[in-house]
């Protein structure tokens, strides 16, 4: 199975940068997207297929902003859009497909984690969400296999952005949020999710987010913010992982994991 997941910075923008057209030779079972900016009119019409792949989306209430989509070739057994938290839900960051069969619960999951780079207000909202996902994937993990994908807006360790030691006090690389990843990893006391990323790719400058100032893109001066975090059976199953560079569609970069099993 190769999934693969995008932040789009807008559906549209990335379509018109040949998003779509790359999409369709990429033979993928399964695709995360976050950040539509788009609303139902605007992404049912133009955007509800792709090659053999079909979308689900959850909308922001806010017309331009946040918004996921996940795009599966298999039909889901179930579909859940929201993480039944008001907050969060009216903001458009959870789609979840089920793939269940007798002996087994599977789900892909695409979230978009709030951004708390504006200023201290959306800062704490980012602290919320990350308060309330926790116990909720633990939940999920207790019942069920899953992948989730997501622009995470959190860099986890000193290898996974350029200039660690200037953002040290910068959302993206603060000190909870790093600790937050950090329990999430950990089987003991928190969820026992699994970076698959890092488990087949550890070495630096393995980058999938690029700021639009100076040349960062061009130097390579970025951050990993984009993740596949996976219960460890499934984990266990990825078999190699790619970061696509070669064309802009966003200032993020599509990441493409392929997993030894069908769905």
């Amino acid at each position: 199975m190769r999934f693969i997941t995008a932040n789009l910075n807008g559906v549209r923008s990335a379509a018109s940068k040949g998003f779509f057209e790359w999409l369709d030779k990429q033979q993928a079972d399964a695709v995360g997207v976050q950040e539509l900016k788009a609303q139902a009119d605007v992404v049912e019409a133009k955007f509800r297929s792709c090659d053999r792949l079909d979308g689900h989306f959850h909308y922001a209430e806010k017309k331009g902003y946040s918004g996921v989509g996940l795009y599966t070739k298999e039909e889901p057994s179930d579909l859940i859009t929201g993480l039944a938290i008001p907050e969060f839900d009216s903001e458009g960051r959870w789609v979840e497909k089920r793939f269940d069969k007798p002996g087994r619960k599977l789900s892909l999951i695409s979230v978009y984690f709030p951004s708390g780079t504006s200023g201290e207000e959306r800062q704490q909202v980012k602290y919320r969400f990350l308060a309330a996902l926790q116990p909720h994937l633990m939940a999920l993990k207790a019942e069920r296999e899953f992948i989730l994908v997501a622009d995470v807006n959190i860099a986890h360790k000193e290898i996974d952005l350029k200039n660690w030691r200037s953002n040290q006090k910068n959302s993206g690389f603060l000190p909870e949020e790093r600790a937050w990843l950090t329990r999430l990893f950990d089987g003991a006391q928190g969820a026992g999710l699994v970076d698959v990323f890092r488990t087949l790719n550890d070495k630096a400058e393995q980058y999938t987010w690029w700021s639009a100032r100076g040349a960062a893109r061009a130097n390579n001066v970025g951050w990993r913010l984009d993740y596949h975090l996976a219960t460890p059976g499934l984990a266990a199953l990825a078999k190699a992982e790619a970061i696509y560079t070669g064309q802009h569609f966003s200032d993020h970069a599509p990441l493409t994991i392929d997993y030894d099993f069908v769905l």
